[in-house]
């Protein structure tokens, strides 16, 4: 236990960041029992020393990573029991899916410690909704943390402020910016290696494909009991995504590339986008946060876009709605538009470049086009970086 609490209080003194994630101000973090997931790397380590640094008192709180040496001779359960025998009041357990019997454990502690709140992240998000569907059904409250949007990005590396906008703003043109920004340079800036807070970092590609390795050769085939040879497919598959023109499923198609059924493919995919890494537009039935009829795929970034691809190989079409699909599914629920890219909230949008035409949206009510490659938009035409403003 001292070992722990050392290691704890030199980490809230190295975590000295005063930039908050756009999550920060929604979590309730008063919940008894509280779950963040998300990509690694996207900051949930920071905010949750964030939160103990400015908000608790540090001595009655305390911070593990389920990946120390500790757990490999104690249970979390004991632990728990003893900080709260101790006074304690607040525990984080970051990683939390690397400890074995993790959400049994933490519904033990929820049902014997009614005044100890418990704070738990995992980027494993596989394992995590396993855990939170099955054991801790109806006690855990879960956030899911993205990564940087535009707007994060220019306040972090950029020393930019800029408010969060909502829809209807940027739809009526009322974003309002410094005379002497120009978005555009920035734009491509983050657009490559922006939407991560350790983008700063040397290797930032490097790591990134490190992480989709992983993710797909490890996490994915250990969750869904795989085999190794399974992994390399979900690896071809995800180049295939990545360098599409965007990529509309063909399942068929796939399924013979792939050496597999149809089936098995379809699953595939709902795998990759449970582990964070594409995202699945799917028709109006269904929405993106259901299961209705997949009409394109996404890489769920389009920094791994650039990752993943040469840079010869990327397609700006894909890039750039990717990034639309992106921004806008933390705040909306986009969906297949039959006569654009996208419909959302009863707005159609097509995406596109600088000359991008009124063409596949004439006639249809509450329609806009969505440009890239310029700065300001008027009527109906609005600026694609604009979308990088909305959380």
């Amino acid at each position: 236990m001292e070992t722990l609490v050392s290691n704890y209080k030199k980490l809230l003194q190295l975590n000295q960041s005063s930039f908050h994630r756009y999550l920060y101000e929604q979590v309730n973090w008063q919940a008894r029992l509280l779950g963040i997931v998300g990509a690694r790397g996207v900051g949930k380590t920071t905010m949750m020393l964030q939160y103990i640094r400015e908000k608790l008192d540090i001595n009655r709180s305390l911070y593990v990573n389920a990946e120390d040496l500790f757990f490999s001779t104690h249970r979390l359960v004991d632990l728990a029991d003893e900080f709260c025998k101790m006074g304690g009041q607040y525990l984080f357990v970051d990683e939390v899916h690397r400890y074995d019997g993790w959400a049994r454990e933490l519904k033990l502690i929820y049902d014997y410690h009614p005044d100890l709140h418990v704070v738990f992240s995992g980027s494993s998000i596989l394992d995590i909704s396993k855990g939170v569907s099955s054991d801790l059904s109806r006690r855990a409250v879960v956030y899911t943390m993205y990564g940087l949007s535009f707007r994060e990005y220019l306040a972090l590396f950029e020393g930019i402020e800029s408010r969060v906008y909502t829809l209807n703003e940027v739809l009526d043109h009322r974003v309002e910016m410094p005379s002497d920004f120009r978005p555009l340079m920035y734009f491509r800036r983050y657009l490559e290696r922006g939407y991560y807070p350790f983008a700063i970092e040397d290797n930032y590609m490097d790591k990134l494909r490190s992480v989709v390795s992983k993710t797909l050769e490890t996490d994915i085939p250990e969750y869904a009991n795989m085999n190794v040879s399974t992994g390399r497919k979900l690896k071809h598959l995800m180049m295939v995504v990545a360098e599409s023109v965007p990529f509309k499923p063909n399942m068929v198609t796939l399924s013979a590339v792939l050496g597999v059924s149809r089936n098995n493919v379809a699953d595939y995919l709902l795998y990759m986008e449970q582990a964070g890494l594409i995202t699945q537009l799917r028709d109006q039935t269904g929405g993106i946060r259901s299961l209705g009829k997949v009409n394109k795929v996404y890489v769920e970034n389009t920094n791994l876009i650039y990752a993943l691809t040469a840079q010869s190989n990327v397609e700006i079409g894909n890039v750039r709605e990717t990034f639309f699909m992106n921004q806008m599914r933390v705040v909306a629920d986009p969906v297949t538009s039959l006569m654009a890219d996208f419909m959302v909230d009863g707005y159609t949008f097509e995406v596109g470049g600088r000359n991008k035409t009124q063409k596949q949206i004439n006639g249809v009510p509450k329609a806009f086009v969505v440009k890239d490659d310029i700065e300001f938009g008027s009527l109906n035409i609005l600026p694609l970086w604009q979308f990088g403003l909305l959380y």
